[in-house]
This record gives C-alpha cells, structure tokens and sequence, in this order.
C-alpha cells in the first residue's frame, strides 16, 4: 500500500454538524428539555429501583460527576410522586410514665400541627379555669365542710379520751414529743416525789390504768391517721371531681376528634391524669422570700410536660416527599436532642428539644445523598446501615460511649423507617463499596449506570439543542443560533474524541454555553453563533496553556530536541499526552535505538532506571515478540538493542509508543533513516499489527504546533492507527494545513505499512523459500541479524579454542 493510499481524507478528520438540521431561528424559538437525554440504561434501572418497594432496593447512581445525576432524579421523582399519598406527621409526646423515653405519635398529614394546637387550647383552657374553679366559693365550702368533718371526728375521739381519763384519775396532755396521758392529784400533775410515797399497790395500780390509758391514746392517734389519711383522700377525690368537671367536657371532644388513634386516646387519658394529680400547680405560687441585694426569680411551675413537638409535618396535597440533604452528617441525617444551658452551667432538655433529621422528613418518600459526603462524616454510613437494617429510625447520642461519664438523657421512641435511599456517586466509590463493605449489596440492590457519551442520533441532537434553549432560559443567556449549537455539538463530540457520539459531560458543556453568551454579550452581540462558541473555546485554552506554550517553546528553540526536517536511522518521534489539572496536549518526544552485537536481548532504559511503568515494559516486551515470530523462526536471534525517551525525567507509562519503539527498531537494524518530519502513535501486539490509542487529536494537534513553531514544509505530518480514524476530531487549523497539502495524517492497520511511510521502502513479504524481497526493509534486517548471529558464533569459536589451547591449572592435593 502506497503513501498516498494511507492518506486520511480531510472529510474524515472531523465530523462537522449541518446547521440545517435544526428547524429554528434562535433557541428562543423552541421550549426547553423536558426529561432527560438518552441515559436509557439509567432511566430503566431508576424506575425499577422506584417500583420495588422491598426493602433494600435502594438506587445508587453511579457515574462521573457532570452526567446529570442529581438533575434526573430529581426531574424522575417530581413526576414520579405526582398522585402518591403523603406519609404520616410524626410528633412526639412526654411519656408520663417514663418521663426520659418520649413517645412517637404517627397521624395522617397535616394533622399533626392540629393535634399541636389542641393540645396547647387546652392547655391554656386548664390555666384559665382551673386556678377560677379552685378560688370558687362553692369549692371553698365544700372544702371547709369536709375538714370540719374530719375535725369534729378527731374532736370526740380525744374528747371521749378525755372525759374516760379524767374518770380515772389521769388527764391528756400535748407535751414536746406529743400526746401523753399523766396522773392527776387535786387537779395537778403528781410529782416524782408524790408519786414515789404512794404504796407499792396503790403505785401499780396506778400505772395498770396509766397502760390502759396510753394504749387507749395510741389507738385513738392510729384512728386519727386514718382520719387524715380518709380526709386527704376526700379532699383529692373534691379535687378530682372539680379538675374532671373542668376538663372532662374539654377533652372528651378531643377524644372523638381523635378516635381511631389508640395512642392519642391513651395520651390523652395520660394527660387527664396528669392534671388530676397536679392541679396544685395551676394554683398561684407563692413568691420566695426575697435576700437583701438579690433578687430571687419567682419559681413558676412549667407546663411543657403537655405540648406536642411535631417533629415532621407533611402536606396533604403534596405527594411523598423528597429530601436533598447536602451535607449528611449525622445529626443532619438522624435528628438530635439540643439542651438548654441555665444558671450554673447545668444542661436541661425535655421532648420538645428533640429535632429532626432528613430520614424523618423524608419518611415515607425519598432521600438523595451523596455517596462521598456519607463516606467522610463520621457515624454517618454505619448508622444508616442500621436504620435500613431495622427499618427504624432511631434518635441517638452518638458519642455517649465515648464519653468517661455518662450523661442521662432522652431515649425517644423510634420511628418505623420507610424511606427510599438514593446514593450518588462515581463508579470507584460504587466497586470500593461493593467488594469491601460487606452489607452493601444487602441494600443498595439497584445501581443506575450513568454513561459519560451517547450515541448521536437526529433525536439526539434536537434534544441537545433543547438542552441549550433551556439553559438560555433558566439562566437568562444570549439565544443560539443553529450554527452556535452546532459548534457546540461538535465540541461536545470533541470531548468523547468520537465522531459518532456526543459528551453527557453536562456540566461542562453548560459552562461553554455560559461562557459563549459571556463574549457575545460583551461585544454586543445578540445572538450566539458558531464564531462565539470557537471564541469561548479558545479564551477558555488561553486561560490554561501556558505550560503547553512554554513546551512548544523550548521544541522551536532547540532546548528540547526534537527534528522536524530530514531523516535519521534509529530515531522517530513519538506522541504523548500530558494532563496538567483541566487542560489536556500532546506533545512530541524522542525515541532513539540502538543495536549492536550480543545477548541481552531488548533493553528498556526506561525500566533500567525505574521510570518506566509496567503497560509500557509490557509493549516493549511485546516488540520481543514480534522479531522473534518474524525473524527467528529459522535461526535464533542474538542481538542487544537499547530503546530510550530522549530527554525524559519522568515516569514513562502506556504502551501507545511501542509501534514507535518497533519502527525505529527496524530502521537501526535495517540502516533506512526514518523521515523525522512524522510523528507516529499507536501501540502493536506481537503479530504486528497496529493497535488503538487515546488522546489521538491532542496528540496531533501537539506535534503540529511544533511543525508550525519550526516550519512546515509540506512533508510533515502524523501517523495514528486505522481504528482511530473514527476518533478526529481536529482543530480548524490543523485541518485547513491538512487540506492546503502542508500537512497529512496517515492511518496504517499493520507495521509493514508504516514502516514503508516512514522509510520509503517496501516492507517486503516472506517468500516460500522463507526469504523477504532483496532490498526491502525486512530483507535488510533479516540480513543483519543473520549477521549478527554469524559474528557472534565466530566469537564463541574463536574464544572456546582460545580456552582449550591453555593450559589446565594445577590442582595441590592436602
């Protein structure tokens, strides 16, 4: 195959979109994207990740960022939600007999922040009416009369007492320690004295009675407990009755407001109880008494103990909801418990403090997380594990057990978790999570598969133009014209260097769409046009370039070496690829062999000096390969050969230079000098044949600045594979020097038509005597390992019958 033959036609170096294929004046003309463009493998995973309402079928989206992820989800769920029931309010009540363990109260949507307000009506209905009914008079008779009841019965008890006492010579006496029945004599106590000279008789008899008489008192003091016992009794049932028929008829139209829900009936019975017992406390308080020179607040007793903390409320109208939660720490993803720091430093909280996190509000419908941000919050991804695992969500001090003391605090009910998690993310975190954490797979069942290029088809394309109309709409941007979107698709196939597929890198395509209306707008332009998006194109590589420029520099000065002209044997350019943050070029670099006589077979300075990686020690192995299977199948080769990168003091990695290493392999064994004015990229397996490579249009693009920088003769150009013609996507300027003669792309398939290019001399075809044509490249270097091989036997004669013409060394026996 000739030279000419391997020529690239200009109509194949980049695909250039028809304008005409867009039916509109400007973007303003058409409404914008509704929906999503082509991520079917996507979609279709996401609607059966929807459906599956078992648990741990969560979705992971999965993708680079930019593919549109975030804005797919959330576009799916608004359409997907439209005609869902809301879930349940969620609030939380104080547990009356477990004070530190509030309860969780589910009721339908919107009712919470009614069962709220009820709740807080009757609070300040009991205030009001309880302290009016307490001071009422009728209240105040009733109370006195039963005192007075209680009163007279202590009365005749210790009357009675009294008058059998007195009968007995003893009377009843109130003394320190209490009621105490002494002996009497002419109306007064007996002394010890008087007591002493009674008789021995008269004295025991006297403290038989005395006995009888106390053990009588202590019966009537027991009969007296009881009494006061019965009267706190009658005053709490008084009390009972009056705070029942204050709030009795109040809550029993709560309690049929709310029948059906068993919790919020045993509240409230809870509640009833509650105020039965400390109607005390709606009584006006005493004011303390106050100290010289402080002032003492008056200490009002707290009614919290009855609010209702709604801690989600939902929208009857809306569907299931969907939570965004941005940044999932975890307080933010499982809701916390504040305090309230008082006087003295103390710490106070209660139920009402109790706040939600994003799995609260989104229970019941969907949570979108990123992957990442969960990973690197502390707590975060365990504890979420746990809730899918119980399907519970439970709101917890998560550093309690690493504390030295514990501090009491609540312990909230939890609340049943039916929530559908959304996790975005790359595909890295995706296979990390997959193969190391062993619960992963348990539930995040479904991964949606965002692919970063789509297919270009005409529907395709009407979509992207969509795509623009709406950007230019939501962002009030400058309209596009049918050639701007044109220049924008094309960049956009640029991106993916495929001349059938366009980039879903959305993010960086809505930057050139800003950035294109930015420069039309400053020269007060209109409209967007294809020359605004090429201008934006290169402002946008202007601002990134400079490494790149000061490269082309030391290239055109001859600091880096790097021939253009001519032709040398052993000596080719080589292509590659330098990524520096958010610009990517190519550019060329030296590759020089060496061969000469003897056994060490291929040597890969590179690896010698640790710089070479291991893909590209494996294409110079490869080159082994291919000399062995085309030269050595009747003779065996003996030769050392040296490949180097000229002028390299980095790592040296891929294999995309080894049909480069392999041309200039054969021009070193064969003599022919390689045209300097080519640059060849491509890597070759060990038939020969000329492999794919990436980056193809910077690498081209890179080694034409150089020719540009040196001068182009007309003679220059690059070589890539045949396979990657599909993959330019050029420059304007390359292109135009492609079509004015002054520069070619040449696509070779296998190394004999590359080496032909390179050399001007046929590769030549084995014969069936196993013999290539006289002169051909292969003929020549055939010959010259044959005599290489030849050299190296004469060597080894001529130094085997050196030795054997010396004489054997003495061996001394001990």
């Amino acid at each position: 195959m000739s030279e000419t033959d391997c020529r690239v036609p200009v109509d194949k170096l980049r695909w250039i979109c028809d304008p005409a294929l867009f039916n509109f004046k400007t973007t303003e003309d058409i409404a914008g994207l509704e929906g999503n463009i082509r991520q079917d493998r996507a979609l279709a995973a996401i609607e059966f990740g929807l459906g599956m309402s078992n648990n741990g079928f969560n979705i992971y989206l999965a993708g680079e960022s930019g593919t549109g992820r975030t804005s797919t989800i959330r576009q799916m769920l608004k359409k997907f939600v439209k005609g869902t029931c809301p879930p349940s309010d969620w609030c939380y009540v104080n547990n009356f007999r477990m004070p530190d363990a509030p309860l969780a109260i589910a009721l339908p949507a919107g009712m919470g922040r009614g069962f709220a307000a009820d709740m807080r009506e009757l609070l300040d209905y009991v205030r009001g009416n309880i302290p009016t009914a307490l001071e009422s008079k009728e209240y105040e008779t009733n109370r006195v009369t039963i005192i007075e009841q209680f009163q007279e019965k202590n009365g005749e008890i210790f009357s009675d007492l009294e008058q059998e006492a007195g009968e007995k010579g003893f009377a009843l006496q109130r003394t320190v320690s209490g009621l105490v029945i002494v002996p009497q004599k002419e109306g007064r106590n007996f002394t010890q004295e008087e007591y002493e000279a009674l008789e021995k008789d008269e004295r025991e008899k006297l403290d038989t009675v005395g006995r009888e008489l106390t053990e009588k008192l202590n019966d009537a003091l027991r009969q007296v407990r009881e009494n006061e016992k019965a009267l706190r009794d009658a005053l709490a049932l008084l009390d009972r009755e009056l705070g029942l028929s204050a709030v009795g008829h109040h809550l029993n139209p709560l309690r049929e407001k709310y029948q059906g829900f068993a919790k919020v009936q045993q509240y409230l019975e809870d509640v009833q109880e509650d105020l039965l017992l400390n109607l005390e406390d709606f009584k006006p308080q005493v004011a303390p008494p106050q100290i010289p020179g402080l002032k003492i607040p008056k200490q009002e007793p707290t009614f919290e103990r009855y609010e209702v903390n709604v801690l989600v409320e939902n929208n009857p109208d809306n569907g299931a909801p969907i939570v965004f939660e941005s940044n999932p720490t975890y307080n933010n993803l499982f809701g916390r418990i504040e305090n309230i720091m008082q006087m003295g430093g103390v710490a106070t909280t209660n139920f009402t403090l109790i706040k939600p996190g994003a799995l609260h509000r989104a229970n019941g419908g969907y949570l979108i997380l990123d992957a990442r941000e969960v990973m690197i919050n502390p707590f975060a991804w365990e504890s979420l594990k746990r809730c899918i695992r119980n399907m519970e969500i439970k709101i917890e001090d998560v550093l309690e057990q690493y504390r030295f003391m514990t501090v009491v605090s609540l312990k909230p009910e939890p609340i049943p978790l039916n929530a559908k998690i959304i996790m975005i993310g790359s595909l890295w975190i995706y296979y990390l999570l997959y193969y190391l954490e062993p619960d992963y797979r348990k539930f995040f069942k479904v991964k949606a598969d965002f692919d970063s290029q789509v297919n270009r088809t005409p529907a395709v394309m009407q979509d992207y133009a969509l795509f623009v109309a709406a950007h230019c709409c939501k962002e009030g941007l400058l309209p596009f014209d049918p050639t701007g979107v044109a220049a924008l698709l094309e960049h956009a196939s640029r991106l993916v260097e495929d001349q059938e597929r366009l980039s879903s890198q959305f993010m960086e395509l809505s930057d050139l769409i800003r950035e294109s209306s930015y420069w039309a707008k400053r020269d007060g332009a209109q409209i967007v046009d294809r020359s605004w998006v090429k201008r934006a194109i290169q402002e946008k590589t202007y601002r990134s370039n400079r490494i790149e420029e000061r490269i082309h520099e030391y290239l055109a000065r001859g600091v880096i070496l790097c021939d253009t002209k001519g032709s040398v044997v052993g000596q080719i350019n080589g292509l590659s690829v330098i990524t520096m943050g958010d610009y990517t070029f190519g550019r060329p670099s030296r590759l020089t062999i060496r061969v000469s006589q003897g056994r060490a077979g291929m040597v890969n300075i590179e690896r010698e000096v640790k710089l070479s990686g291991p893909i590209h020690d494996k294409g110079v192995l490869i080159l082994t390969g291919y000399l062995a299977g085309k030269f050595g199948q009747e003779q065996p080769l003996s030769f050392s050969a040296h490949i180097c990168f000229e002028q390299s003091y980095e790592g040296v990695e891929g294999d995309s230079a080894s049909s480069a290493e392999l041309y200039g392999l054969l021009s070193a064994f064969s003599g022919l000098p390689v045209r300097q004015g080519i640059a060849v990229t491509g890597s070759v397996n060990q038939h020969g044949q000329i492999q794919p490579i990436g980056g193809v249009n910077y690498k081209i693009e890179g080694f034409f600045a150089v020719c540009k920088a040196k001068g182009l003769t007309g003679e220059q150009g690059v070589m890539i594979p045949k396979i990657n013609e599909h993959n330019l996507m050029l420059s304007d300027e390359v292109v135009q020097a492609v079509s004015d003669g002054m520069f070619h792309i040449w696509s070779v398939s296998e190394v004999e038509e590359g080496i032909e290019i390179l050399t001007g001399v046929p590769a030549g075809k084995v014969g069936d005597d196993g013999r290539y044509p006289e002169g051909s490249v292969n003929f020549l270097v055939q010959k010259k390992l044959k005599t290489m091989l030849d050299n190296m036997r004469k060597l080894q004669l001529q130094d085997k019958e050196g030795k054997e013409g010396k004489d054997e060394p003495v061996k001394l026996l001990e």
